[in-house]
């Protein structure tokens, strides 16, 4: 391979820094990196406000992927629990990892912690299981008349399935009964996409929660039982079953300012404050990016043999201009997508709930998640950072909470200033009785994400005439979740940028490698291999 080859890659989140990184440690090519905001990780970075750190989205660190996994720890090495050894299972297959301090030198703080999850639902200002179990917290919870019709609706639907499956409501419906559908999916999915279920592709379920049912709950629950609960003995889990993970002592950011800082060490580039606003195609390769510096305005134009973009399709197709056919300029311009906010509170105690399994003076409940499926609020998910990493929080004896509300750019909620997004989110925790009042609110924040969910109706119908496209650009490869317009989740678009570079490495022209890595799926480059 020719040295002093280049390669443009837009966007420092997992799926362009796997990519910088992979370019450094296998190949001559050197990668810069493209980033418009002042920090990396995109929707995996870690925000600090005052000393509390806030991890956008939330990010467990488990994939079924060996390669994913390896390379985690190789970026940050497993804490010192006490073990010398951990026994890591995938695919019927184990492996011994040494996880004592003395093998890397590094402080606890630089450190992959070893997480339990605890995500639960709620809803009628109860807790539940998520996801839902049959047990005596949830007969209470439901009560007997609910519990009836679920078992009937959910018997009903194993003898007449909906076929075909034409979108997200038969999708669900096929796997836990209307009953349960309407219960605990329907509102919360609605308040997620903005959308109803039946107009939402039965491809998102597929990509989110396939194979997970009514039964294979159960069946966990069985096997619970009569099984150990190691950190890695879940490869074969599904994912929303998974119940211990890996996290960065400081947030996923902590992980991505590491790739970063390794990527420059070896030769390549990250530059912040960065914007490609134009693509050169000309002959079936992109030959240029322009770049707007967002602080100054400034345009610069950058030569290239490779680029790499995990910027949302729509904005892609039209930094493309007019090469682009008319047909793939429509689709990308109607590609739908859900827009984000995080409203950060800290709080000296929050309200009891006999309950919240709380063991903490100031009554912080233990879950990561709490899904909000009450109807008389807009918020849509409640992480509780401290339990996530007791390092993202400053003050072990206050409470930090991240409100997660799904809007779109534009819309009401968008529009509200952050003082009131603030004041919303207050008023919100008190109507769910979660805060007493709001003096018990020391500290805010709100974080805004644009575009951070690529979503599966509308246009997206007929995104298979955009990927045709852009797979015949012979250098330029889509990755991530934007990049793809896939709810991907990190893992998975880490894959996509390892199977890219892989690409070029074997002079590889077939692109369907990187479509084919799905959520949730067994991951194709492992059978392939």
């Amino acid at each position: 391979m020719e040295s002093k080859q280049t390669a443009i890659i837009i966007g420092a989140g997992p799926a362009g820094l796997t990519a910088a990184l992979e370019l450094i440690r296998h190949t001559s090519i050197k990668p810069i990196v493209l980033e418009v905001l002042d920090d990396v990780g995109g929707i995996s970075r870690t925000v600090n406000h005052h000393g509390n750190r806030m991890d956008i989205g939330g990010h467990r660190f488990f994939s079924k992927s060996d390669w994913v996994m390896n390379w985690w720890r190789e970026i940050l090495p497993l804490e010192n629990n006490n073990e010398a050894q951990i026994e890591i299972s995938y695919q019927n297959s184990k492996r011994t990892i040494e996880v004592t301090q003395e093998n890397t030198g590094e402080s606890s703080e630089k450190r992959m912690l070893i997480r339990s999850r605890l995500s639960r639902i709620y809803f009628l200002r109860k807790f539940f299981d998520y996801p839902v179990k049959l047990n005596l917290n949830t007969i209470n919870n439901l009560g007997l008349v609910r519990l009836v019709e679920i078992a009937l609706s959910y018997i009903h639907i194993r003898l007449f399935p909906r076929k075909p499956e034409k979108n997200l409501e038969d999708f669900i419906i096929n796997r836990f009964g209307k009953a349960l559908y309407l219960t605990f999916f329907k509102d919360y999915t609605e308040k997620v996409w903005g959308v109803p279920c039946r107009e939402i592709s039965a491809e998102w379920g597929a990509q989110r929660i396939k194979g997970l049912s009514v039964g294979k709950a159960l069946w966990h629950a069985c096997k619970k039982i009569f099984s150990t609960n190691t950190i890695e003995n879940q490869k074969n889990t599904q994912t929303s079953l998974i119940e211990r993970f890996l996290y960065p002592a400081y947030g996923p950011g902590q992980l991505w300012q590491e790739v970063a800082k390794q990527v420059e060490a070896g030769g390549g580039k990250v530059i912040f404050h960065s914007q490609a606003v134009a693509l050169t195609l000309r002959d079936g390769n992109i030959e240029a990016v322009t770049v707007k510096n967002l602080q100054n305005g400034e345009l610069t134009t950058l030569a290239c043999d490779y680029a790499f973009s995990t910027m949302p399709v729509k904005d892609l197709i039209a930094a493309l201009g007019e090469p682009v056919p008319a047909n793939v300029r429509r689709i990308a311009g109607e590609l739908p997508y859900r827009d984000f906010i995080t409203v950060g509170l800290l709080l000296k105690k929050m309200q009891p709930n006999p309950q919240s399994r709380s063991q903490q003076a100031n009554f912080m409940p233990p879950d990561n998640w709490i899904y909000i499926q009450e109807s008389d609020v807009k918020v849509g998910r409640l992480q509780i950072f401290n339990n996530w990493s007791p390092y993202l929080v400053k003050d072990q004896d206050t409470i930090w909470l991240g409100l997660e509300y799904f809007c779109h750019e534009g819309d009401e909620l968008w529009s509200l200033s952050d003082d009131e997004m603030a004041a919303l989110a207050v008023r919100e925790l008190i109507t769910l009785n979660m805060l007493e009042n709001e003096s018990l609110v020391l500290d805010r924040s709100v974080i805004r994400v644009p575009k951070a969910y690529p979503a599966y109706f509308g246009a997206y119908q007929e995104f298979d005439t955009i990927r045709q496209f852009v797979d015949g650009i012979d250098n330029l490869f889509l990755i991530g979740r934007n990049g793809m317009h896939k709810y991907n989740n990190q893992d998975h678009s880490m894959l996509t940028a390892h199977l890219a570079v892989q690409n070029i490495i074997a002079q590889q022209a077939d692109k369907s490698n990187l479509w084919a890595v799905n959520v949730d799926d067994e991951y194709h480059e492992e059978k392939a291999a």
